[in-house]
């Protein structure tokens, strides 16, 4: 795992890392990864939810009990629950979007794939989608995974993340490139 190294310096990326050891040996990495995927999900459309794992004045029992209602609801599988219980009785549910983070990377990195981030000023059509996955594992060399997300500030062009690289190709940037040259 090409990225495991940078990903299991941090706290998060420890648990992640754990996780990730415990569904390879249970051959459960696809369940929980779609589970920790429900999961994100859940946190970034109810902001209840979100406030919840911030939340340092609930105890830790209430936590738990809490988290494992709400993976009981989402359908989550035994490891993931139990997952779960850890982090509460641990006080590290505020983590768990970084956790969800870096386990999606260390599985993608298992599997010999690479996330891309995209961010584009409009939706992306199918077409542009493969044309530019296409183009990104030419790059890279190996499988390529796009996630995208659109912001108008852009105004046109594509910003695209891969792990530490960045390729921006916005208008905006250009524009302020141009701008800073004209200054002197």
């Amino acid at each position: 795992m090409e990225n495991s190294g940078g990903i299991t310096a941090s706290l998060q990326g420890r648990y992640a890392s754990a996780l990730f050891d415990l569904a390879r040996e249970q051959n459960l990495v696809s369940a929980v990864e779609g589970d920790l995927e429900k999961l994100g999900e859940a946190l970034a459309g109810s902001e209840d939810l979100a406030g919840l794992v911030r939340n340092p004045k609930i105890s830790r029992e209430a936590a738990a009990k809490a988290i494992d209602a709400v993976a009981g609801v989402l359908g989550l599988s035994p490891l993931t629950r139990n997952f779960l219980g850890v982090l509460a009785g641990n006080r590290r549910l505020a983590a768990l979007p970084e956790i969800i983070r870096a386990f999606s990377s260390i599985a993608a990195a298992d599997r010999g794939e690479v996330t891309a981030e995209v961010t584009s000023a409009h939706p992306l059509t199918d077409i542009q989608l493969h044309a530019l996955t296409a183009k990104l594992e030419g790059r890279e060399g190996r499988t390529v995974k796009l996630k995208t997300s659109v912001d108008p500030d852009l105004l046109g062009g594509l910003v695209v993340r891969i792990g530490s690289k960045q390729i921006d190709s916005s208008i905006r940037t250009r524009l302020n490139s141009l701008a800073q040259a004209m200054k002197g």
